[in-house]
């Protein structure tokens, strides 16, 4: 009994003992470097806030690490180059698969459920409405995707965003064509161009677009018109790319051609001193200005249906809209960015500011289908 009182009191006295010191604890190494981080983080602010050199919070991203898995229709270096940027700032590889844009979504209708795609990049909003009616696609709710990307721009659940945009424009001879006599798609039907259009074939998706485009604001009947004057008109069966298009133009096998803006920005920035003589020698009308508009299209992006890596995806998507790639994506490869805070490339600036159609590019992959029935009723080959 002696000995437990004995332990209580020398439990008793330690316990005044503490109470009686009021001096602050001494500070740790460690609470003096995180000081010194502090202060100095505070220092290096203010430097830059002088300097104009503050980060710029809009580039900013989280380091989350892990991958992404992409399936893409498109094959520029600018896009790897973003690639690698997103990588280096959120430490999440990305794996890439590259393919026609038809046989990626088909792939992934076969793979289903068991897909290890996270992402899917294509060329046309139609191609995004047929993956998303297919069930290809998961909803996306992003502050930052609804903010970069504009309404008309992105599917209304969330399940496709737009990446770029291109317009769909009227490109022609200098030297044969006065401007104010093709001011519309509509002025391609009269007699002046008879033997004259060169345009792609039918089984091209950004001229079903630019169809389907037409129902959706004139009718079924009024797009039949545009179709066989177009027919009518063409300088020869539909063949080749856009550029091919533009090329024979300058070649003299027609005087104006049907075709997206970033593929003129190419020619005229080509490497080939041949391909930058055509691009000079172009004029370009963006139509229905006092109207309906220009047909405009984008290249755009879905989270898929399978994906097992959502946050990886979905900070892929955000870091794609923000200010640092849509400044790239108008630079290096001639596209309209989609983010209203960057502004078009210097070039795409000299064509002029212009009206585009008001439509949501859902009613592309809408009318897809009656666009492509119209393009076989009338011959469009």
């Amino acid at each position: 009994m002696k000995k437990w009182m004995l332990i209580s009191l020398i439990l008793l006295l330690t316990v005044l003992a503490a109470c009686g010191n009021t001096e602050e604890p001494e500070a740790t190494d460690n609470n003096e470097e995180e000081t010194t981080e502090e202060n100095t983080e505070e220092e290096s602010t203010e430097e830059n806030a002088d300097t104009g050199e503050t980060e710029n919070e809009e580039t900013a991203t989280e380091k989350i690490g892990g991958e992404v898995n992409l399936y893409t229709g498109r094959h520029y270096e600018t896009d790897q180059e973003l690639y690698d940027k997103f990588t280096e700032q959120t430490g999440v590889e990305v794996n890439v698969i590259k393919g026609d844009d038809d046989e990626l979504i088909a792939r992934l209708g076969r793979e289903g459920e068991a897909s290890e795609a996270d992402l899917l990049i294509t060329a046309d909003a139609g191609r995004l409405y047929r993956a998303q009616s297919e069930d290809l696609l998961q909803s996306v709710d992003s502050e930052v995707l609804n903010e970069n990307v504009p309404e008309n721009l992105r599917a209304e659940d969330g399940q496709w965003f737009g990446l770029t945009k291109r317009a769909r424009v009227i490109a022609y001879n200098k030297e044969t064509v006065n401007e104010e006599d093709i001011q519309t798609y509509m002025d391609l039907t009269t007699d002046q161009f008879q033997d004259k259009v060169l345009i792609r074939s039918s089984s091209n998706i950004y001229n079903q677009s630019l169809l389907a485009s037409m129902i959706a604001l004139e009718g079924e009947e009024k797009a039949r018109e545009w179709a066989e004057g177009i027919v009518d008109n063409m300088a020869r069966e539909p063949k080749g790319g856009d550029r091919d298009q533009a090329k024979a133009v300058v070649a003299g096998e027609g005087d104006v051609a049907v075709m997206n803006t970033y593929y003129l920005g190419k020619l005229i920035n080509s490497e080939d001193p041949e391909e930058v003589k055509v691009g000079e020698q172009l004029g370009v009308v963006f139509p229905n200005q006092d109207s309906t508009g220009a047909h405009v299209n984008i290249s755009g992006i879905g989270m898929t249906a399978s994906s097992s890596n959502t946050e990886q995806a979905q900070a892929f998507m955000e870091f794609m809209t923000k200010e640092e790639a849509q400044k790239q994506f108008a630079e290096a490869n001639y596209e309209y960015p989609v983010n209203p805070n960057v502004e078009p490339s210097e070039l795409l600036q000299s064509w002029g500011e212009f009206e585009a159609q008001d439509i949501n590019l859902s009613q592309l992959g809408e009318n897809n289908d009656a666009a492509i029935k119209i393009m076989n009723e009338v011959g469009w080959k």
